[in-house]
């Protein structure tokens, strides 16, 4: 077991989840246009494999509203490699003018480099060079 306080011990590791509007869609999503290890789970669930002890549970949620902040980062060697290849499988980056993103979408002004694109339901992910 994990102790992370002394009255809460975890049988697992701590993992984080959102929800979609279509699970298919998001299965297809993350599994061919991200590459990612999907996992079916229990009453339509998905898990999301990401590397050792680390998952994230998508599920399916009625009426899904997208949250406004980014649910996902993926820690990428070049930005740019990985502009190119979102845009190949159908990925699109989203433009931010009153951030100040370039045309590929990418932010440039401080801090890491950053390109945030969205799932199927509308959940902003990112690419950032770390």
């Amino acid at each position: 077991t994990i102790t992370v306080m002394p009255t809460l011990e975890l049988t697992r590791p701590p993992f984080s989840g959102f929800g979609v509007d279509d699970i298919d869609a998001a299965r297809a999503f993350y599994a061919d246009t991200l590459g990612l290890t999907v996992v079916d789970g229990e009453m339509g669930l998905l898990h999301l494999q990401l590397g050792e002890g680390c998952e994230v549970l998508i599920y399916p949620r009625e009426h899904h509203k997208p949250a406004q902040h980014t649910v996902l980062n993926f820690p990428v060697a070049d930005i740019d490699a990985a502009v190119d290849a979102l845009n190949s499988k159908g990925g699109h980056c989203q433009q931010y003018p009153e951030m100040g993103t370039d045309e590929r979408g990418i932010f440039r002004k401080g801090g890491p480099l950053i390109a945030w694109f969205t799932d199927p339901a509308g959940n902003v992910l990112s690419v950032l060079q770390a």
